[in-house]
């Protein structure tokens, strides 16, 4: 009697086992999220990231099947980047500012840091200059990675299903044309000259709301242009004509190379005002008031209030 008992104990306990086996094969299957969105929420220091994703309803587009780049700024990029402004949490950024100041750290396909190479690329974000030009980001390789001239790549190459995340140590705000123009070294010439003793603060009108175009001249350009007007170089054109080269290269609006045409004549803010002319049949150059005549080399770098193209010459009005 008591082997049969113990036969039916068994029994009862093997169904009980095969009935709970079963009940938990029949319980559903929670996939691993590795996209962009997916690593982010499982990083203790991008919290405030996913959070300001969620609330721009971009988090499922990062889980997507294209590829994407993101420089993801910590938790503790977004608390500093949060006391330069009138918010107090990452809820109370509207939404709107919130998505483009977002898609700013995106770029479209996978660009792993070996493959960085200094110079401009383009996020996934627009400023209000421009409806089409998305804007541009300045990557600086001279000293590991910098982006736009305040964030650092901290941590590189975090691996995602659609892409690859970067760990960058503050947040990249939408840039203006002073912002691209002081993270690019070869501008700091002009940067040096805008700032100098006895300039109207242009610096602080070319970031206002714009849009405005500047024709930049690199720092080759300035001293090229202090070899032309040797002996007393640039040092000796005096501070109201300098006022007068500056505002020469910059013209209202958001003129697009795109936009060029040959032969157009365009007017600087400059007043009274004076002209320059575009050609368009050899890539862009213009030919200044003195008939001098300048390449663009780089064109298109898009800012949040307006668009800058590097030129070799430093452009001359009739002074």
């Amino acid at each position: 009697m008591k082997k049969v008992l113990g036969l039916k104990v068994l029994a009862l306990a093997l169904f009980a086992a095969v009935f709970i086996s079963c009940d938990n094969n029949n319980d559903p299957v929670v996939p691993v999220d590795n996209t962009i969105t997916g690593v982010a929420v499982k990083n203790p220091n991008l919290k405030i990231l996913v959070q300001a994703l969620t609330r721009a309803e971009l988090a499922t587009t990062l889980q997507g099947t294209g590829k994407f780049t993101v420089f993801a700024p910590t938790d503790a990029a977004f608390t500093a980047f949060l006391k330069t402004t009138p918010y107090a949490t990452i809820n109370d950024v509207p939404v709107a500012a919130l998505k483009e100041i977002l898609l700013n750290h995106v770029i479209s396909g996978e660009a792993k840091a070996a493959s960085l190479t200094t110079g401009y690329i383009k996020t996934l974000a627009k400023g209000s200059a421009s409806a089409t030009n998305t804007l541009s980001m300045y990557v600086d390789l001279t000293s590991g990675v910098k982006l736009n001239g305040v964030a650092k790549v901290t941590t590189a190459d975090v691996a995602a299903s659609n892409g690859v995340i970067h760990v960058v140590d503050a947040v990249i705000g939408l840039p203006t044309v002073v912002t691209h123009a002081a993270a690019n070294a070869n501008f700091s010439t002009l940067v040096s000259v805008l700032n100098r003793e006895g300039q109207p603060n242009l610096v602080t009108a070319l970031s206002a709301a714009g849009p405005f175009t500047v024709f930049a001249p690199t720092n080759a350009a300035f001293t090229a242009l202090n070899t032309e007007l040797a002996p007393s170089g640039i040092a000796g054109v005096s501070a109201a004509n300098l006022t007068k080269v500056l505002q020469y290269h910059v013209v209202s609006g958001n003129i697009l190379s795109s936009s060029l045409t040959n032969g157009q004549v365009v007017t600087p803010i400059l007043t009274p005002s004076q002209t320059f002319t575009i050609q368009t049949t050899s890539g862009v150059k213009i030919t200044d008031a003195r008939a001098r005549v300048s390449t663009v080399m780089i064109a298109d770098v898009q800012c949040s209030n307006g668009v800058i193209h590097a030129v070799d010459k430093v452009l001359l009005p009739v002074l």
